[in-house]
């Protein structure tokens, strides 16, 4: 399916965003501590606070999620031939990419959301790449980047 994509959303889709979701996956893993202070903050890596148990909890599971959506993008995006099905995740996404930059720019407050210049990698990752991710599955969708190229119906030879 992945290949009836214009080529641009097909990049973003099927080879940048399962690398961000990776890389979702692996931070809180590799340092829960930091990815929670990170959240918001911008922590001074040599003294970052211990979490308790219940933060890192939280911070594990956003990780399984991180890891549960690169999978079903790389399933959905790589096996499907339905363009409806495509067109209805990438629709799942949008909606999902506007609540998360919306509670992260809540949480983040008026004047920290508008100063971009003091802003983490977390909250570029956040705001920044997810507001490109939603305004690229946006364009997708009203067809900007052309259409979906056809695939060639294979027909079946009767015995």
């Amino acid at each position: 399916m992945a290949s009836q994509l214009p080529a641009f959303p097909r990049t973003i889709f099927t080879i940048v965003e399962p690398i961000s979701l990776v890389g979702g996956f692996l931070g809180p893993f590799i340092n829960p501590d930091w990815f929670i202070a990170s959240q918001l903050d911008n922590p001074d890596v040599s003294h970052v606070p211990q979490s308790d148990n219940n933060a890192r909890t939280v911070v594990y599971q956003l990780g399984n999620v991180y890891a549960l959506l690169f999978l079903l993008g790389v399933t959905i995006l790589h096996t499907t031939s339905e363009l409806k099905v495509v067109r209805n995740y990438l629709i799942c996404l949008g909606i999902a990419d506007i609540s998360h930059v919306g509670v992260t720019c809540w949480m983040l407050g008026f004047d920290r959301t508008l100063d971009v210049g003091s802003w983490n990698a977390v909250t570029w990752g956040n705001v920044g790449f997810t507001v490109f991710l939603c305004l690229t599955r946006t364009a997708y969708l009203l067809g900007l980047f052309g259409p979906d190229r056809q695939v060639a119906a294979v027909s079946k030879k009767k015995a």
